[in-house]
């Protein structure tokens, strides 16, 4: 039995590794996607006891940071915003390993806008739930063993790699448009999304 478990956390750990290596690996292009601006709201975020708290500044620093890093890559020809929504957390509490592990989860909305048309690809925004990555920090909780700025870090990374999944899987949100202004040349600086 022990061995079995030693296995599986040794699996676990190479999971996790794995997990965090695609951002130095050789990657396709998302079409002409290239990063305008990097938007995060966390001010309605609701709490979900039991929890460590986190400020509404917390997560936003965390999201644009992990979007930022994430997309910041890609260097197509047009310009697209990405607007997340920080909707509910819970940041796992320290617990008793293996028999009560509690795992950190946050739930986002993220909408996409495209810079030359001015409005937004997903007219209502896709909410994705987070899990924490496996890790051989997080296999027996990550409350026991990671700080909470090192959960919410966690979160927010494996949050901007989901992400990146969905808009994936929608590849004709980036082709190439006709008479679209090029990224190069575009400025966005003034763009900012309209109140909803």
């Amino acid at each position: 039995m022990i061995r079995r478990f030693l296995w599986l956390a040794g699996l676990t750990v190479l999971v996790g590794c794995a997990a965090d290596k695609d951002l130095d690996e050789p990657f396709e292009p998302i079409g002409e996607f290239r990063l305008g601006h990097n938007i995060v709201v966390a001010d309605n975020a609701k709490f979900v006891p039991p929890s460590r708290r986190a400020s509404e500044e917390e997560w936003e620093t965390a999201m644009k940071k992990a979007i930022d890093r994430r997309f910041s890559r890609f260097q197509g020809d047009q310009l697209y915003h990405i607007a997340i929504s920080v909707e509910g957390y819970s940041i796992a509490v320290p617990g008793v390993p293996i028999v009560l592990s509690p795992k950190s989860v946050m739930i986002i909305g993220a909408t996409v806008w495209d810079d030359a048309a001015g409005g937004k690809i997903n007219q209502k925004p896709k909410q994705i739930t987070v899990l924490e990555r496996l890790s051989g920090e997080t296999v027996v909780g990550s409350g026991l063993t990671q700080s909470k700025a090192e959960q919410i870090e966690n979160l927010a990374n494996n949050a901007a790699r989901l992400v990146e999944k969905w808009m994936r899987s929608n590849p004709e949100w980036f082709v190439r448009k006709e008479g679209a202004q090029s990224a190069a040349t575009a400025s966005s600086k003034s763009w900012r999304p309209p109140e909803s």
